[in-house]
């Protein structure tokens, strides 16, 4: 997915829940900080989002211009209608998030997660694909391994995952050094 196609989500799922404010949470929300991310971290064709006034709406997005929509079979990428407990996120990141408007959105904005809050949601998930997209983003110094550490001591996760992810960001720090 592309920045000019994430736009077009942010302004459909807006229209679609009428709410102004879309927060993407998937691995595309890379595009709010790095608008021309490195490919790799680029693969999806879906944006998991939900409206921040209107959570509650977020199956109506993915009924509308989810997978397998019209929407879909048009343009090729779409929206995960997701919850706002879908990713497990640092303290504090709704004070980082970095907006996406520009005259595509038509005013709507999207909330993206900053980078180091993005990758330790991916990192507490712990599939393959999430650990590549951590491992790429630390490859190509779009995030610091020192800040990973800072934000995984600022999320509420139990010792075994606290543990597992520690070791997990040293492990891939290294490989990028």
């Amino acid at each position: 997915m592309t920045r000019e196609q994430l736009e077009h989500v942010i302004r459909a799922a807006a229209t679609i829940s009428n709410d102004d404010e879309i927060v993407v949470v998937g691995s595309q929300s890379i595009l709010g900080r790095y608008p021309t991310a490195p490919s790799e971290l680029l693969v999806s064709n879906e944006a998991d989002v939900y409206p921040k006034n209107h959570p509650e709406l977020a199956d109506l997005i993915d009924g509308s211009i989810g997978e397998l929509s019209p929407f879909h079979d048009t343009f090729g990428y779409y929206a995960q209608g997701v919850g706002p407990e879908t990713a497990v996120l640092p303290v504090s990141w709704q004070s980082r998030v970095v907006e996406i408007r520009t005259p595509a959105t038509r005013g709507a904005v999207g909330l993206c997660l900053e980078p180091h809050d993005l990758l330790i949601s991916k990192y507490v998930a712990g599939r393959e694909k999430d650990r590549r997209f951590a491992k790429d983003a630390l490859r190509y110094g779009l995030v610091s391994p020192g800040t990973l550490r800072e934000r995984l001591a600022e999320t509420s996760v139990d010792d075994a995952t606290r543990s597992r992810v520690a070791a997990a960001i040293a492990a891939d720090a290294e490989g990028s050094a």
